[in-house]
């Protein structure tokens, strides 16, 4: 007798857009609400014609190392490992070195 075995393998692909960015600390929230209805008719378009899941991920911190009550949430759903203070202290260095420039 021949036994035929079969192999049911299942892929799973989530398409994950990430868009970050330094803005004013008072549009922090705006910026984060902006970000998801900008990707929103992407993210269908996707989900439509390749039948995979898809998030969108704003990354938004203020000039001085401000974030949304959500940031934590958004940040978590990132591969990998990131620190949030990590994240905030470079922008902040960041800041300070544009203003440097700009002061000198």
């Amino acid at each position: 007798m021949n036994y035929l075995s079969y192999q049911i393998i299942i892929i799973i692909v989530i398409i994950i857009i990430i868009d970050a960015e330094i803005s004013g600390d008072i549009n922090v929230i705006k910026k984060e609400a902006e970000k998801i209805l900008k990707y929103k008719d992407l993210t269908t378009e996707i989900q439509r014609m390749w039948n995979v899941k898809t998030k969108v991920i704003p990354v938004i911190i203020g000039a001085t190392g401000t974030i949304s009550k959500s940031f934590r949430k958004y940040v978590s759903n990132i591969p990998g490992k990131h620190e949030v203070k990590e994240l905030q202290k470079t922008t902040i260095l960041g800041t300070a070195h544009i203003l440097r420039k700009v002061l000198m």
